[in-house]
């Protein structure tokens, strides 16, 4: 099942959406100015804020309830630019331990063609004790 994840500043600023399900993640946007880099192309950080945000999303689907993940690293590809139209990032879980879980994500353009891709690993937090 697939729901909502909870809204944040950098997310309401550059204007996307993100869904999770059990494992996935998904955040996507649609492309205007204020994405585009001096060439009129979106710039390359907001593929990346989509697709750590697409991972986050599907870390979070898989964690205790009270625990909170955060990215450890993160490698990147870019195959393409874009410069208007929607851009989709899809995340999956690869494995999930109980510290640190493995996932993948690609971005796609309104097309379907592959803009950037990525891996990534995040460290699962637990609560301190009280």
């Amino acid at each position: 099942m697939n729901s909502e994840s909870p809204s944040f500043p950098l997310q309401e600023f550059l204007g996307f959406t993100t869904i999770h399900g059990e494992g996935t993640g998904t955040a996507s946007l649609d492309l205007d100015e204020r994405h585009h880099n001096p060439n009129a192309v979106a710039h390359g950080a907001v593929a990346f804020a989509l697709m750590d945000t697409a991972m986050g999303a599907a870390a979070v689907s898989v964690i205790p309830e009270d625990h909170i993940c955060a990215t450890i690293e993160m490698h990147t590809r870019f195959h393409r630019g874009a410069t208007h139209g929607t851009l989709t990032a899809r995340a999956e879980v690869l494995t999930a331990g109980s510290r640190v879980i493995q996932l993948e994500c690609k971005t796609t353009d309104a097309d379907g063609r592959l803009v950037a891709s990525s891996t990534a690993s995040f460290a699962v937090i637990q609560p301190r004790p009280s």
